[in-house]
């Protein structure tokens, strides 16, 4: 530049090329970079076979690998040679350089521009293109193994007459290919275009011809190849609509051919797809003619017959044909998606039973005595009680229970399942209960959960207390010895390193601190200072690679709750949201349900697993969602029953349905990686049970197929709905509830899984479900439905919770178990047929006073039109059947009733306390609350020394033992006789004499 300002000129800057020494400081740093991202890449891959090796499916990852290698290089080599070999051909074919137009001048700069580029801009297009369809490939690694190793089905569909297989296996792999041709395809021409542009062969202002010869047929070919393809997309189309979604008013989302399907688009199809050949000979066809008149006439017709053949005519047919009498029409299309839904879910052997919901016994005994032999009436919430378990039996803040606990059977010396349905959680690890957290206590010391806590289901304390038939710190009971630690679980979702020279944390008592060493062989073994570093980098954690703490022995546990790890060793299932422990041989078992699922079963139709898996529970805790593979499906089996140890981490994969055809695909392509069903432990077989989300899946279902008329189906007369919680107001579907019980046509109580149905839009009750849960028997997953008639309404669950609200004397009795701070809580509404009726249990908690948990204090029960408030389950059977507790056995499933008292100062205590209730029910008929409020004091007051009373005449009947072995297994009693001989709390409580409350 000039100078401007008139003085003298600066020195000159010399503009040069970097110095040596910089030039090697830059390229060393580049070096590094490739280094270290390629490192963070072998971190990844390395952590990944590591864990797999020691999970023992290494097979799992190499295959998956191999087909994901495989198809990467193969799909991304043929799409780059597409790309590639036209883009070369068009260049080849380029006309000679002639006469210069203005648009030729223009193009010439861009091809001087490229010429010393050319191989390396075409070896970058196509390596682009390539590594994209490559990835696309990759991903469809799944389609792959099912289409080279799929089983027949050895059902054929209504239509075409296909095995099943073809539409779950291979439809869907012919359809990537399709997708994967019409890309390369789209591509090629575009690439080839625009290079025969750029070189001449394909002119826009310049005048004379359009194209050369040679880019007229170049071009001509490769639409030809896209209208061939085109052809080919309408051929499998055909057999697509036995696959087709669709949504109709009569049967929701819709799966499979109806009539205009069959009778228009089908045809409609072979039409365009015999156009559509002609059309591609025709682009052909300009190799000879060199001419694109007849081509384009060609593609033009194809167009408009799609548009009038595929579009216009089926859409007269539905207007003009099938509106006007649908019913009519439909229905022998609906009888086959009928049979193929049911077939497809597993529920074309469900047994629907007509059910009078009104008993015609007169005998109120005999109807008292069914009571306790109907079913083992659980009033032990399991999605209720885990606040009381964590107060009562977490010992350690460092330790926790999940929010909801799980439902088992268990014999009352726990080696065999029984009849004792019994709520059980494990105590796992608690990280925000840690005194202090740092690197070394969050991963090293505070390392895993211990022991087992289980109650009885079925009754509880006279306190409310869950009666704890396993319980303490080291836990023990009726479950016998077995390994306690656990380092797998559902709470458990950080890495731990174990192992090694730092100590664990197994629990405290008085005499100190007790720690452990892990010695199980789980885990990857940090010896080595590759593993080390893979880690460190893997996990973000750089300690990991230099830390003092990880030494000789260190092994690293992490994808630790039980579904990861099922997902991950087996990710072709999907995986029940509730996985639970059992203890199996001296072991703690999860045990996780996964199924098998296809999208491509003929005429069934769909449904959304993460919808209609979906309920109070899941709304409120994520963890008991589905693990989906595939979240749209219309085939489901319960194929594979697996488990996962507690301490060493170890999977199992079982098969469970042997005649299951998307397992046996999965099985060939991942040989031995699931055992024989054979290889399933009569004692694990035990505790196995029908999975909860694929029962809520089939109740969706059958809310709509459990008709099997088509025009009772189309009508949508009988359409039911899973009704929602009736406890709470949140709209979210009540869950099924497992529960010992027999159904009428049962002659002993079996272990169930049970729901309700209410009509569509309406309140009473439609039906009654229940499977049978227990494994190993003949019946189990037999589904039988009792229907309600229409004629004569039967209360369901809303309907029955608004009576037990509305009733006055129960609804001030509730009002006044929430006074002062006190929470009412209700537990689960358990229906039970019973003598041609329906009974209704439903217990309810108190959470009060300087109590943090919930305790039941009452049973709500209705039969008949009947309904009792009691402080136990006996006493709300007695006052609802009118007898007393002498006219039938006694039972074991209410609150156990307080033991009368010869002690003359507990009954004076009871005497005040009486007179104490009875002057405090006079003021509140007064509203005189200052009079109330003292009452109640008094009455608190002589309750109180009625139970001090009384416990110091337990411990000296007793020795000083401290009561009961219910108390010791369930805590202190925190209740003592009422005047009038019901149960009453401890002042933190809320329960008053005789059934009142305070």
């Amino acid at each position: 530049m000039p100078d401007r300002g008139g003085g003298p000129t600066g020195p000159r800057i010399r503009v040069g090329r970097p110095s040596r020494r910089v030039r090697t400081l830059l390229m060393t740093l580049g070096v590094l970079a490739v280094l270290a991202m390629a490192f963070v890449m072998f971190a990844g891959f390395w952590t990944d076979w590591l864990w797999y090796r020691s999970v023992h499916y290494s097979s799992v990852f190499t295959t998956t690998l191999w087909t994901k290698i495989g198809l990467f290089f193969v799909f991304g080599l043929i799409m780059a040679a597409s790309v590639g070999v036209n883009i070369w051909l068009a260049h080849r074919l380029r006309p000679p350089l002639s006469a210069m137009s203005m648009e030729q001048q223009s193009l010439d700069r861009y091809r001087m521009g490229i010429a010393p580029y050319k191989r390396w801009l075409l070896l970058g297009i196509t390596s682009l293109v390539g590594l994209i369809a490559g990835a696309s490939a990759s991903g469809q690694w799944r389609t792959w193994l099912m289409w080279v190793n799929g089983v027949p089905f050895h059902q054929k569909d209504p239509q075409f007459h296909l095995d099943v297989s073809f539409y779950a296996f291979d439809l869907p792999w012919y359809r990537f290919l399709l997708g994967f041709g019409f890309a390369a395809a789209v591509l090629s021409l575009i690439a080839a275009a625009l290079t025969h542009y750029l070189y001449g062969g394909l002119r826009i202002t310049s005048p004379g011809a359009r194209a050369t010869a040679a880019a007229t047929g170049h071009l001509s070919v490769l639409l030809g190849i896209f209208v061939a393809l085109k052809a080919v997309a309408y051929w499998l189309d055909r057999y697509g609509l036995a696959v087709k979604s669709s949504d109709f008013k009569a049967t929701g989302n819709w799966t499979g051919l109806r009539y205009v399907d069959a009778n228009a688009y089908l045809p409609a199809k072979t039409i365009l797809f015999c156009i559509a050949v002609i059309c591609a000979l025709l682009f052909f066809a300009t190799l000879w003619r060199r001419t694109w008149q007849l081509p384009v006439i060609g593609f033009g017709l194809m167009v408009l017959s799609a548009i009038l053949i595929g579009g216009l005519y089926p859409a007269i047919v539905q207007k003009f044909q099938v509106q006007p009498n649908e019913q009519a029409k439909e229905a022998p299309y609906v009888e086959k998606n009928l049979k193929a839904t049911r077939e497809a879910y597993g529920i074309d052997g469900t047994q629907v039973s007509e059910y009078a919901g009104k008993s015609d016994t007169k005998d109120k005994t005999k109807q008292r005595a069914d009571a306790d032999t109907t079913a083992s009436i659980r009033l032990l919430d399991p999605n209720i009680v885990s606040p009381t378990f964590q107060q009562l039996q977490q010992m350690k803040n460092y330790y926790a229970f999940p929010t909801n606990l799980d439902v088992d059977r268990y014999s009352k010396d726990g080696t065999n399942v029984g009849d004792q349905d019994t709520v059980i959680g494990l105590r796992e690890l608690n990280l925000n209960g840690i005194p202090k957290n740092n690197w070394i206590n969050d991963h090293f010391r505070y390392t895993h959960g211990y022991g087992v806590v289980a109650a009885k289901g079925t009754t509880a304390t006279s306190g409310g207390r869950p009666v704890f038939t396993e319980s303490d710190l080291p836990s023990k009971g009726d479950l016998g010895t077995y390994e306690q630690r656990v380092y797998y679980g559902e709470k458990t979702t950080q890495y731990s390193i174990v192992g090694g020279p730092q100590k664990e944390i197994d629990y405290s008592d008085d005499s100190g601190e007790k720690t452990t060493s892990y010695l199980g062989k789980s885990g990857v073994s940090l010896s080595s200072p590759i593993n080390r570093a893979a880690y460190a980098v893997a996990f973000g954690e750089p300690q990991i690679l230099y830390s003092g703490a990880i030494g000789e022995g260190s092994r690293i546990l992490y994808n630790r709750t039980p579904k990861n790890r099922v997902e991950a060793v087996a990710p072709w299932l999907t995986i029940d949201g509730d996985a639970y422990p059992a203890v199996v041989d001296g072991k703690i078992q999860w045990i996780v349900d996964a199924y098998t699922t296809t999208n491509g079963y003929p005429y069934a139709s769909r449904t959304t697993l993460g919808d209609t898996t979906a309920d109070s529970l899941t709304a409120t805790n994520n963890q008991r969602a589905v693990v989906a593979q595939q979240n749209q499906v219309n085939y489901i089996r319960n194929s594979v029953k697996a488990t996962v140890d507690a301490y060493t981490g170890e999977v199992k994969l079982y098969q469970w349905d042997t005649k299951d055809p998307v397992l046996k695909t999965w099985m060939k392509a991942f040989p031995n990686t699931v055992e024989p069903k054979t290889a399933i432990s009569q004692s694990l077989m035990d505790h196995l049970r029908y999975p909860q989300d694929l029962f809520k899946v089939q109740r969706e279902l059958l809310t709509r197929y459990h008709v099997k008329d088509a025009q009772t189906f189309l009508s949508g007369s009988e359409v039911w709905q899973v009704p929602d919680e009736p406890t709470n107001k949140s709209g979210d579907a009540v869950p099924p509830y497992y529960l010992s019980m027999k159904m009428p046509d049962q002659q002993a109580q079996t272990f169930s899984l049970t729901t309700t149905f209410t009509p569509n839009g309406r309140d009473n009750l439609s039906a009654f479900m229940s499977v049978d849960s227990e494994a190993g028997t003949s019946d189990y997953g037999k589904i039988r439905i009792l229907k309600l008639p229409t004629s004569e309404p039967v209360d369901g669950p809303k309907q029955v919770q608004s009576q037990f609200n509305s009733q006055q004397d129960i609804a001030e009795s509730i009002r006044l178990l929430k006074g002062g701070d006190s929470e009412v809580e209700y537990g689960n509404l358990l229906t039970v047929p019973l003598d041609g009726g329906l009974l209704y249990v439903e217990p309810v908690y108190v959470r009060g006073g300087d109590l943090k948990y919930p305790l039941l204090r009452k049973v709500l029960v209705t039969y008949g039109g009947n309904t009792a408030f009691e402080d136990t389950l006996d006493q709300a059977l007695n006052k609802i059947f009118g007898t007393d507790s002498t006219t039938s056995p006694p039972a074991d499933t209410g609150t156990t009733p307080p033991p009368t008292s010869s002690n003359p100062t507990v009954q004076q205590a009871l005497t005040d306390a009486q007179k104490a209730f009875d002057q405090g029910q006079d003021a509140l008929k007064k509203g005189d609350w200052t009079a109330y409020g003292q009452a109640q004091k008094d009455l608190q007051d002589a309750l109180k020394r009625a139970e001090d009373a009384q416990a110091k005449a337990d411990k000296s009947a007793t020795g000083g033992s401290g009561g009961s072995k219910s108390d010791d297994k369930g805590s202190s009693p925190s209740s003592s006789p009422s005047p009038s001989g019901s149960s009453s709390p401890s002042p933190s409580g809320s329960s008053s004499p005789s059934g009142g409350t305070t």
